[in-house]
Order: structure tokens, then C-alpha cells, then sequence
């Protein structure tokens, strides 16, 4: 088994699922006491955010950069970045390294098209969804996004920063995000991509009337996949 490269703590919450369904995945692959062969630079978010917010994304990019060779120096044979959002800076990350950055976009968009789907809603954080680098790289494996208005958008993002990434999961939260989806299936979306991390962990198939795509499952799942792989 190869090793795994993670670039976490964008939120802790997200990088501890991370770990998580990859050891998950490589035990039910390999039974036993199997566990997942892995590396993890862990960030502090609070640093990372106000770049976002700031719009500092080449700075941001160069953080991760720098992260991404730490990893890359500790044995990792591939690399994940462990956030939708920053995909955003994925280009730059993988500038940084010789090794594979398994980008979680285009796993996302291979499991729609497999599931025979061509429009999809997507929630996330607001740079998700309402910026090109994301929903354009959806696109560009022929997928039509839809996204919510601008008020439902705001209230998404929020709930993600205010609560989810604290590790705050509440049942009000759960309705919007609710009422959100449903939204966006009346809209034609004939499913919805789960496009944070955190998303997942307070809604899933059960709270949409269409298929859900938990881009941390798939991102996981695509990993395990490639280090489990026999090496040519």
C-alpha cells in the first residue's frame, strides 16, 4: 500500500473525516486490522480564512504550497487537498510537487456522469459556488450546475462557518439545508453535490428527493482506489 498526502485543518472537522473514511474504506478493502498509510499537514483555518476573505488566494496558494512539499518530503505518494474550497489554488499546489494531486472535482463529476446525470445542484461554501475555478471544472466534464439564489447562498455559507465548522450540527440548519435542495430540484437539478466537507456531516441522501454526491466519500474513495493500486 502507498501513502497518502492530506493538506487538513480547513476545518479540523473536515480533516478528521478525512482520516476517518480513509481508514474506513482501506478496512473494508483489506479487512482485518488494515488501517490507511497516510500524511497529514493540518493548518490553522483561522489563518487560511482571512486570506479567503481577504482575497489573498495567490498567498493562500503559497501556504499550501509550502504545506503540499512538507507532505510530499514525508513519504506521500499522492496528495488531497482536504477542502472544496481550496481547490481553488489547486493549480498552484500541484506546481509545488512531483507527486499526483487528485483533484476532487473531477471525481466528483465522474460519479454524476456514471450515475447517468447531467444537471446538478451544488452547495458548498459562497467561493464554491458562486466562482468560475469550480463550477467550470464541473462544467468542463460536460455537467450543467445549478446553484441557490443569492440569499439561500449566503445562508448556506454562513451555517458552514458558523456552525459546521465548529462542529455545531443543528436541526434548524438541517431544514434550510432541506429546503435549499429542494429548491434547487424544483429548479431541474437531478442531483445535488455535497460540496463541503462538513455538508455531509449534518445532511445526506435521506434529507434530498434526488441522488446526493458526498465529494468527501468520493475524494476518499478515488485515493484509496489509486494507493492500492499495483505501481506499473
Amino acid at each position: 500500500m502507498r501513502t497518502i498526502g492530506m493538506l487538513g485543518g480547513m476545518s479540523w472537522v473536515s480533516s478528521a473525516e478525512y482520516y476517518r473514511l480513509a481508514n474506513e474504506v482501506v478496512r473494508e478493502r483489506l479487512g482485518g486490522l488494515h488501517s490507511a498509510r497516510l500524511v497529514m499537514a493540518s493548518v490553522d483555518f483561522a489563518d487560511v480564512e482571512e486570506l479567503q476573505m481577504s482575497g489573498r488566494w495567490e498567498d493562500a496558494g503559497r501556504l499550501l504550497a509550502d504545506e503540499a512539499r512538507k507532505v510530499e518530503a514525508a513519504g506521500a505518494d499522492l496528495l488531497l487537498i482536504c477542502t472544496n474550497t481550496m481547490h481553488k489554488v489547486a493549480d498552484q499546489v500541484q506546481a509545488a510537487v512531483d507527486i499526483p494531486l487528485l483533484h476532487l472535482a473531477d471525481k466528483t463529476a465522474a460519479a454524476v456522469t456514471a450515475a447517468g446525470l447531467s444537471t446538478v445542484g451544488l452547495l458548498g461554501t459562497a467561493f464554491t459556488m458562486e466562482q468560475d475555478y469550480y463550477r467550470d471544472r464541473l462544467a468542463s466534464h460536460g455537467l450543467t450546475v445549478l446553484v441557490p439564489p443569492a440569499a439561500d447562498r449566503a445562508e448556506v455559507h454562513r451555517i458552514i462557518y458558523d456552525e459546521l465548522c465548529l462542529n455545531v450540527m443543528s436541526d434548524e440548519s438541517r431544514r434550510t439545508y432541506r429546503r435549499v435542495i429542494a429548491g434547487m430540484v424544483d429548479a431541474g437539478a437531478e442531483g445535488v453535490i455535497l460540496g463541503c466537507t462538513e455538508i455531509e456531516l449534518l445532511v445526506g441522501a435521506a434529507d434530498s428527493p434526488v441522488p446526493v454526491f458526498p465529494t468527501t466519500r468520493l475524494h476518499v474513495a478515488a485515493a484509496v482506489d489509486a494507493v492500492l493500486r499495483p505501481v506499473p
